[in-house]
């Protein structure tokens, strides 16, 4: 485990002030404990040993407050502004300090992730700045980052977006792990943010990688945040989301479930979701469940589409559920068809795959990499390849009306429901 870690924790935090005036905002308390240290024992007991905290505006009291760490069996070591210097320019300071690879976490930010998961990554991929990344309920106002089909971030769009932007929803988290070379690219003396000012820059230096992860993550940057945290953390959903735990899901199909199937979907305009679909997922996401898409994409093996035209149709349907305030954890798709004879057909996806369902591959791609108890998970289809894919891979199957729910087939589900928003109601109404 990379043992190290800066903490920023030298922000002003002018929004939670008018809730907690005089506090600094680090020391604001989740349940009666400051949020700077839930974070310290949240990671100290996953092996970070040595803690940099940042601090500025109203420092004081999180150095009388924590002194030197050993209270809570760490080290701490504080690294004082006499300017501001944004979220990045502190770390240049300490850049002889900083040899082996370590964490950045904001002082402002409940989390609870899977350190050696997000680790494991970061060395899998050789990577030299890996950001912990995620799907939210409000990708307008955040950061968001487009990766390619190895998570390594091409582009980054900071906010404010400009209005016509679709993109996914991969939002910058703000919680990062960076090889110590990384360093380097910081300009000295100068305030600087990540988000804003250096990895758009970055993108083109250095390998910078997405680590993508439904664990629990949010700011507490003003009081309606700040309530949420705090229920999270009350209600056990912070610790629950690591994925060192098992978690539970609910697939998802896509074409005639979440939108409107028109035939093979080959352009964002044809991307329209059912009224209710954004609500229904809303509910999940407020849920223990996750919510994942499992969809056959044949439009990419008949050559109707590409994948860059697809990943925009993605984004259509990621922007129209963000506007009702809901979003998918993950989606996965299989590109393949293995009958020939269309007139476009791209040879290469043209071949029998684990992952076309009714096969279950993507399913059990999921649960291997979210960690998912299959036993206490669900797909809601509305045709039978949708239910079989289901069944083969252990999980409970729920059968819709709408898409090609009237087509009859041998093939029952465990349930059958109106449309998605019942299906969920009854997932989330059962023991």
């Amino acid at each position: 485990m990379f043992s190290t870690a800066v903490i920023l924790a030298g922000g002003r935090g002018t929004r939670i002030q008018k809730s907690f005036p005089g506090v600094a905002k680090p020391m604001v308390p989740i349940a009666g404990k400051p949020v700077l240290q839930h974070i310290i024992e949240t990671y100290s007991a996953q092996g970070i040993e040595r803690f940099f905290i940042t601090i500025g505006h109203l420092g004081k009291q999180i150095e009388n407050f924590f002194k030197d760490g050993a209270s809570l069996g760490v080290k701490i070591i504080y690294i004082r502004e006499d300017m501001p210097l944004g979220t990045a320019g502190a770390l240049a300071i300490i850049e002889d300090k900083l040899s082996s690879p370590f964490w950045v976490i904001y002082g402002d930010t409940l989390s609870n992730i899977d350190l050696n998961r997000m680790m494991k990554f970061h060395l899998d991929k050789d990577s030299q700045a890996t950001l912990f990344a995620h799907p939210n309920d409000h990708p307008f106002d955040s950061d968001l980052i487009v990766t390619d089909k190895t998570n390594r971030i091409i582009n980054v769009h900071g906010k404010p977006h400009r209005e016509d932007l679709e993109a996914k929803n991969c939002v910058n988290a703000a919680f990062y792990l960076f090889d110590p070379d990384v360093v380097k690219h910081i300009p000295k003396n100068i305030s600087s943010d990540f988000g804003r000012d250096l990895f758009p820059k970055w993108i083109n230096k250095i390998k910078m990688y997405a680590y993508i992860s439904p664990e629990y993550i949010k700011d507490m940057g003003n009081s309606e945040r700040h309530k949420e945290v705090e229920s999270a953390y009350l209600n056990g959903k912070l610790n629950f989301r690591n994925l060192s735990n098992k978690q539970k899901a609910i697939f998802i199909d896509r074409d005639g479930v979440i939108n409107h199937d028109t035939d093979l979907i080959k352009h964002p305009d044809e991307m329209k979701i059912y009224d209710f679909s954004g609500e229904a997922i809303r509910k999940i996401n407020k849920s223990n469940y996750l919510s994942i898409v499992i969809t056959n994409q044949s439009v990419i093996a008949r050559g109707l589409c590409d994948e860059e035209t697809l990943d925009k149709i993605h984004s259509r349907m990621d922007n129209q559920l963000s506007s009702q305030g809901a979003y998918i954890d993950y989606l996965y798709y299989c590109p393949h068809h293995p009958d020939g004879g269309f007139p476009e057909e791209i040879e290469k996806f043209k071949i029998k795959c684990e992952c076309r369902k009714p096969k279950p591959g993507l399913i059990l791609a999921a649960s291997k990499a979210f960690n998912i108890d299959l036993n206490q998970s669900w797909m809601i289809g509305d045709s039978p390849r949708d239910i079989q894919a289901g069944i083969s891979a252990g999980v409970k199957t729920i059968r819709v009306e709408t898409g090609h729910g009237d087509i009859k087939s041998e093939t029952k589900a465990s349930f059958n429901a109106k449309n998605l928003s019942s299906a969920v109601d009854l997932i989330l109404s059962s023991k």
